[in-house]
């Protein structure tokens, strides 16, 4: 059987252009595969099609390849609505132009991305049909754009854009933070605490346990998995103390009551929340919990898109254990996957689910949305730890974070 890295572990990798401009036919090119329909005729791409690869020596990628940016009509405005979302969880932006052309409409692409700060690619396709001028591409290139000559029908350039596209990879992504690994020392015990419920998948972990498993691994620590039952008697077995306990939020106050009060405690959505979020931001997302009353509008936002059975956190517990905090009803409305709403001022709060399925890049841009709405935004494990009575014994193992939380406080 063979593992890939999931699509949150992948450097995202954004191709946009105007229709007919040979998106489709650079990403068949890089990908050596027949990933997109290719066609003389405009607008065959409708939604995003995403291609998983790995482009050596960067690694895990994401191709999307997007509508035309200049599509028409009613479905054509769903469809450029749907590329413009792709901007969010775009790490590299390729611009596709042709036949040496650049009009508004690439200057507009470029300028999105420009103003997210984004490392940028811009692709003259189709060059044997005419090519860009000098003072173009001196332009671009002074912008810091990489650029690239292709007639990728021919396949002609995709060795130059392969190395494009190594030379904007960000830093960040090459040197990728550690999940839980910087909270520990090698040759520490790490305990994981992995409740069995209905929706985890059958014979596997889900992701978030499976990564912090991994990044442990990686830093030479010794790792311990237990149901939150079994976790009392485990900690008798240690002739230590551990140096961590990481839980799964749902089993709290459970884990809480069993582990001694001077071992560091929290759980993976926190730990998700800082590898891919804004620890401080959720943290003081947290706080707004008490200006919350009944009536209040509660946007709940998960990243995956699983069939909720039972006991669904983000539907039935976390509503639940918020309406007992604040004594009243409150009105819940869940998105779920990539979709996520443009009406964020009409929400008194945000909660995000740990985003183990979004990179990084996704899940700032959902911040700063709501951030720009002057709507606060907390996570799934936030959120529990704080109507559950646990807050700052989660945040324990972040200092910076519990300046945040004392700040909040003082405010």
């Amino acid at each position: 059987m063979r593992l890939t890295a999931p699509k949150s572990l992948r450097l995202h990798i954004g191709i946009f252009g105007r229709r007919n401009a040979g998106k489709s036919s650079i990403l068949n090119a890089i990908t050596r595969q027949q990933v997109s329909i290719v066609s003389d005729i405009a607008g065959t791409t409708t939604d995003p099609v995403e291609k998983p690869m790995e482009l050596l020596p960067i690694g895990p990628v994401l191709f999307i390849d997007t509508a035309g940016i200049d599509d028409e009509g009613v479905l054509g405005e769903m469809r450029i609505e749907k590329t413009k979302r792709a901007f969010d969880r775009c790490e590299v932006g390729v611009i596709v132009a042709s036949n040496g052309e650049w009009t508004g409409f690439e200057q507009g692409i470029f300028d999105e991305l420009k103003s997210r700060c984004l490392p940028i690619v811009v692709v003259f396709n189709k060059k044997d049909l005419g090519q860009p001028t000098d003072e173009l591409v001196a332009k671009l290139k002074e912008s810091g754009a990489e650029i690239v000559h292709m007639n990728a029908a021919a396949k002609e350039g995709v060795l130059e854009f392969r190395e494009a596209l190594v030379n904007a990879a960000p830093e960040e992504f090459m040197q990728a933070p550690p999940l839980v690994g910087d909270l520990i020392d090698s040759g520490d015990v790490v305990m994981l605490v992995v409740p069995i419920d209905k929706e985890a998948p059958k014979g596997r972990l889900i992701t978030p346990q499976v990564q912090s498993i991994r990044d442990l691994l990686d830093h030479d620590a010794c790792c311990m998995v237990v149901k939150e039952r079994e976790l009392r008697h485990a900690l008798s077995l240690l002739n230590r103390p551990p140096a961590l306990v990481v839980t799964d939020s749902q089993a709290f106050l459970k884990v809480a009551a069993d582990t001694p009060p001077e071992v560091p405690m929290t759980s993976f959505s926190i730990l998700f929340s800082r590898a891919k979020g804004d620890l401080a931001e959720f943290v003081r997302g947290a706080t707004k919990i008490e200006n919350l009353k009944s009536g209040s509008k509660v946007l709940v936002a998960e990243a995956c898109s699983h069939h909720p059975i039972g006991e669904d956190i983000g539907r039935v517990k976390i509503p639940r254990w918020l309406q007992q905090y604040v004594g009243g009803s409150l009105e819940f409305v869940h998105y779920q996957g990539h979709d996520f709403p443009n009406d964020l001022a009409k929400y008194d709060l945000a909660i995000h689910c740990g985003s183990c399925s979004l990179n990084r890049r996704a899940m700032l841009s959902r911040i700063a949305q709501c951030k720009d709405a002057g709507v606060p935004i907390t996570n799934y494990g936030m959120c529990i730890a704080y109507t559950l009575g646990v807050f700052e014994r989660a945040l324990e193992p972040f200092p910076a974070a519990m300046d945040a939380y004392r700040e909040s406080l003082s405010s």
